[in-house]
């Protein structure tokens, strides 16, 4: 029997998309009491956090403009990999062969691969010879007329009067930019380099060297560094990418990761069983860079470590930033199935993390800070903090955190010691962390997530709550998915949350932070970046705002919305699986005031429910039952898209297969509802997630699982914007999806330069008028300055623009623009 109805006061959206305006005119309040006292905050805010993904080091960051420049690409390394990836073979005028080796001539054990160039005919004329042309990175390498490039090598010859060695900087049809050369002398490795400046410019350069003359040359580690990288260093930074990561001011660098940190094997490089994927080492990325090996990257591509520890404390250092090494304990995390070190390994690498902090801030009379002090930088480096492990969440994992926690809260009890928290914003495994975090006593924990825009719209307050008396939060990993200024409007809305929270959040940098166009596996990101140019995205322009107007404590402030009607959560209901069969019956629908709107007890057929075209969905037995075990989302949906206020019950059981069920309430099409996925994730847990546009967020998270064969009583009480959900009768969880109003604000003080700081993010699609008033000051003056971040014309950034405001005091009405961020500097008066 199916009987259908509908409710008369039906509201049709599932949730307005950001931007949607459903507000009345009246006026917001912000008022802010300036005689108040907020927490303050942490140079440390916001920060940077790089790591080696998307190509963002070799053929990124790190200026080196040759590619491969050892010889040491594998095919472990990526399956497309040689030795001789992105080499070709030059016979100009001459003859002889060219073979990468490695044998016992090879520049020493971490430096396994060289080039052998056996010249066997010699050829006439100033470019002449026989060799190997580098294509560099991306379409090849940027270089630019009348700057200086400085050109390396460490080369040995078999032939006792010397070699000598033609370096040219060309077009990729051969056309000369430049030309230097360089005698080799002597069957001994030897550097040798050269300075050579083009005369016209190419953003498709090539470097080629050739061997003039006759008899046997080695080379390895051919280099070609621009002169001017950032901040002058040598093995340094490209400077235009650099550069836009200074301009955000960060007050902490985390590095060198992320998954790079934790996965691989815990071998060490000379081990028996060397192996090319192995756990990033921090003593291996140190040191001379032609004694650094290379290593398998976990994104897919080879890592020379030219970007080391060295170079990383040296950027923090240079930006002003406090360094946050993230170090391995013992656990493979992102997916890494590796074996676990035995206890001799992992002390091995509780040693190492002990003398990291020796090596960073150690004097000449210890053994690591004496290295630090060879390799040329005598003073500390003053790191405070560490964070150990990275995402990790496995059985042997509490028990390795604990053996290194207690090492380096024994040997530095000065050092602050960050946790973590999983890779998601909440869950089992979230919680069990939380937990242990708080019970070992850590300084910080590390949280990471990457949710949807509405998720952040609607988790302002998510720390409101969070213990005082507890440890810190460091958000190492955020974003949200995408790179629209609408992504941006709702990170920007979530960090007013932040600094309103600035005693329980000491530290925050969204992730990642740069992406190589050519080479992107992780997406979004803050920058991006081809051989020639860099391109910023709507997240770095309001990072770069936020960062660079922290201010130093929070104004204690209150913002008063005017009333609006809720929207409650409305539409279809589903049934689904997902590489699982199962059986649901008695579906049952009632309105709030005990009103029948639907059920369906499958007596006859199942004309109600309409399916996406997934799965074997069939009346069996007198129940509906989809009898594949393979489909995946087979939705089917009935009732009416104007539902809202009901009672949603039915019996569902699975029948094999690797999952559980699903349940779906607030349908409005393919892409937006909410589902109760019980026995996800091949049950492991069970989830509520939220669909908007195709994308989905956890909402609430458990580690519930399916028993095959059982028959569970399922019912879902939907109430304006919260649903609460009984599995048997006993309340699993509540959803509370109460809409936030699209006008978020804080207040800061910079008590440096004296002014408060109107933090204003509006995500409606209107101007919108806010009262603002300030109780508690002194005097505050009628003059202030404005930025304002507005979308570009394209629809596809965000600008930032400076203004003046001349009606500024202790009370004024500001008229905010549609989807923008605005700053208003208050001053005092006479200032």
């Amino acid at each position: 029997m199916v009987l259908a109805g509908s409710l008369a006061a039906a509201v049709l959206a599932l949730s307005p998309a950001l931007g949607a305006s459903a507000e009345p005119p009246e006026h917001r309040t912000i008022t802010i009491d300036a005689a108040g006292s907020g927490p303050s905050i942490d140079p440390t805010m916001y920060g940077a956090f790089f790591e080696d993904i998307n190509q963002g080091a070799d053929g990124g960051i790190y200026a080196e403009l040759v590619q491969n420049r050892s010889f040491e690409f594998n095919s472990a390394d990526n399956r497309a990999f040689t030795p001789m990836t992105a080499w070709e073979t030059l016979r100009r005028g001459s003859d002889g062969t060219v073979a990468v080796v490695n044998d016992g001539n090879r520049l020493n054990e971490n430096n396994r691969n060289y080039l052998q160039i056996d010249a066997t005919a010699a050829g006439a004329g100033s470019g002449a010879g026989v060799g190997v042309r580098n294509s560099g990175w991306n379409a090849g390498q940027k270089l630019e007329a009348k700057k200086k490039y400085n050109y390396s090598v460490w080369a040995r010859t078999s032939n006792p009067a010397g070699s000598t060695l033609a370096v040219t900087l060309e077009t990729p049809e051969g056309a000369r930019l430049a030309l230097a050369t360089i005698k080799v002398k002597g069957d001994r490795w030897a550097k040798y380099g050269v300075t050579l400046s083009p005369k016209s410019s190419t953003g498709a350069g090539r470097l080629a060297t050739v061997v003039q003359g006759t008899g046997t040359v080695r080379l390895d580690m051919v280099s070609l560094f621009p002169e001017d990288t950032w901040n002058g260093r040598e093995n340094g930074l490209r400077k235009d990418l650099a550069e836009k990561i200074d301009d955000l001011n960060p007050g902490f660098l985390r590095f060198p990761g992320g998954c790079i940190v934790n996965t691989g094997s815990y071998d060490s490089y000379t081990a028996p069983n060397y192996t090319r994927a192995r756990t990033y080492q921090w003593k291996d990325t140190i040191g001379p860079v032609e004694q650094r090996p290379a290593n398998r990257n976990f994104w897919g591509y080879n890592q020379t470590y030219g970007l080391g520890y060295m170079e990383y404390f040296q950027w923090a250092e240079d930006m002003g930033a406090v360094p946050v090494p993230v170090v391995p304990v013992g656990v493979t995390g992102c997916g890494d199935s590796n074996r676990a070190p035995d206890q001799a390994t992992l002390d091995r690498y509780i040693q190492d993390t002990l003398d990291l902090i020796e090596f960073a801030n150690g004097d000449a009379g210890t053994e690591w800070g004496a290295k630090r002090i060879a390799y040329g930088h005598p003073a500390p480096y003053k790191l405070d903090r560490i964070s150990l492990g990275n995402e990790e969440y496995k059985p042997e994992f509490k028990a390795y955190f604990t053996q290194f926690y207690n090492a380096v809260r024994k040997a530095h009890p000065e050092i602050k010691i960050i946790g973590n928290t999983g890779p998601f914003s909440q869950g089992p495994e979230f919680e069990d962390l939380s937990a242990f975090n708080a019970t070992t006593g850590v300084d910080l924990v590390d949280e990471h997530y990457y949710n949807e825009p509405s998720w952040f719209l609607n988790n302002n307050h998510r720390y409101d709550s969070y213990s005082r008396d507890s440890y810190k939060v460091f958000l190492g990993e955020y974003a949200s998915k995408g790179n629209k200024p609408e992504n941006a409007l709702a990170e920007a809305s979530y960090m007013t949350g932040l600094e309103r929270n600035a005693d329980v959040v000491k530290m925050a940098s969204y992730a990642p932070l740069i992406a190589n166009e050519a080479n992107t596996q992780w997406s979004p990101d803050m920058l991006f970046f081809n051989g020639t140019s860099v391109r910023t995205t709507p997240n770095y322009e309001v990072q770069k705002l936020f960062m660079n107007n922290v201010g130093t404590k929070v104004v204690p402030s209150t913002q008063d919305n005017p009333a609006s009607t809720v929207v409650p959560i409305s539409g279809k209901i589903g049934l689904s699986t997902w590489a699982t069969s199962a059986r649901y019956d008695n579906v049952k629908v009632t309105g709030a005031d005990g009103t029948a709107l639907f059920s369906d007890d499958f007596s006859g057929t199942a004309a109600a429910w309409t399916g996406n075209g997934t799965g074997s969905w069939s009346v069996q037995d007198g129940a509906y039952v989809q009898s594949s075990t393979t489909a995946q989302n087979t939705m089917v949906t009935a009732g009416s898209g104007d539902w809202n206020n009901y009672t949603f019950s039915t019996k569902a059981t699975k029948l094999a297969g690797s999952e559980g069920f699903l349940v779906a309430f607030g349908v409005k099409d393919t892409g937006n509802y909410y589902w109760w996925n019980l026995g996800g994730w091949n049950n492991t847990k069970s989830v509520v997630e939220k669909a908007v546009n195709g994308g989905k967020t956890n909402v609430l998270e458990k580690n519930t699982v399916i028993q095959t064969g059982r028959e569970y009583d399922i019912r879902i009480e939907v109430t304006g914007r919260t649903a609460k959900l009984y599995l048997d009768n006993v309340l699993w969880g509540t959803v509370d999806d109460t809409q936030a109003d699209p006008v978020y604000s804080v207040v800061t003080k910079d008590e440096t330069s004296g002014d408060t700081i109107v933090k204003v993010v509006n995500a409606s699609a209107d101007k919108t008028p806010v009262d603002i008033r300030v109780a508690g000051a002194a005097g505050i003056g009628t003059t202030a300055a404005v930025t304002t971040l507005t979308q570009t014309a394209d629809g596809q950034n965000l600008a930032p623009a400076s203004s003046t405001f001349s009606g500024a005091g202790a009370a004024f009405t500001y008229e905010f623009e549609p989807k923008s961020v605005t700053f208003i500097r208050l001053a005092a008066a006479g200032k």
